[in-house]
C-alpha cells in the first residue's frame, strides 16, 4: 500500500526505478573499445576488414560497429551505450597509406553496420574537407549518410571478411582516392 501511494505521488521516480538505470557511460576515449579488438586465436562473432584506399599516414583510422537500423547507425556513441545498444569501435595507430586490415568482435551473430573514419585532423569527428569515410558493401556515396539497409552486413558465429573502400572529398562529391 505504501509502494502505491509513493508510486502515485512521484510517478517519474517510480517509472525509472521499475525501468531500471541506464548503462554507465565510459569516458569518451574508452567508449565501445572493451572487448572490441579481436583477440589472437578469435573464435568469434567477429568480422576482419580489409581497409583500401587510405590516403596518407596521417591521423588515425577508426572503425565503429553499429546496430543495422536507420534509427541508431551512426548514432552518437553515447546514447547507444547508455540504451545498452550494439556498439563497438576499435583505432589503429600509426597509420600508413594503401591498406589496412582491422578486426572487430560483434556482441553476437546479426545484422550490423560497418564505418570507418580515417581521422586525419585527430579531432575525433568526420571534417568533410578533410577526413575519409568508408562503410561496409561499400555504397556510393552522395551528400548524406547511407541507409543502414545498404551497408548491414551479417556477422556469423565464426570470423567473417569484408573489404571497405575509403571515400574523400573529390570535387563536390566524394569518391575513392585515384590510382596513380
Amino acid at each position: 500500500m505504501i509502494g502505491r501511494i509513493v508510486c502515485a505521488l512521484g510517478l517519474l521516480a517510480c517509472a525509472a526505478s521499475s525501468i531500471g538505470a541506464p548503462y554507465p557511460v565510459p569516458p569518451r576515449a574508452e567508449r565501445g573499445k572493451a572487448n572490441a579488438a579481436c583477440r589472437p586465436g578469435e573464435p568469434g562473432p567477429a568480422i576482419r576488414v580489409k581497409v583500401t584506399g587510405i590516403k596518407d599516414g596521417e591521423g588515425s583510422l577508426r572503425l565503429d560497429l553499429y546496430p543495422a537500423n536507420d534509427t541508431e547507425f551512426l548514432a552518437p556513441d553515447k546514447e547507444l551505450i547508455a540504451a545498452g545498444r550494439p556498439f563497438r569501435r576499435i583505432e589503429r595507430k600509426p597509420l600508413v597509406a594503401g591498406t589496412a586490415t582491422l578486426c572487430i568482435r560483434a556482441p553476437e551473430p546479426g545484422h550490423y553496420a560497418l564505418s570507418v573514419l580515417h581521422d586525419r585532423d585527430g579531432d575525433g569527428k568526420f571534417a568533410f574537407l578533410r577526413d575519409g569515410v568508408g562503410f561496409s558493401r561499400n555504397p556510393r556515396l552522395r551528400r548524406a549518410k547511407p541507409k543502414a539497409s545498404s551497408v548491414a552486413i551479417k556477422i556469423g558465429p565464426g570470423i567473417g571478411e569484408t573489404q571497405i573502400v575509403m571515400n574523400y572529398r573529390r570535387g563536390l562529391g566524394f569518391g575513392p582516392v585515384p590510382v596513380p
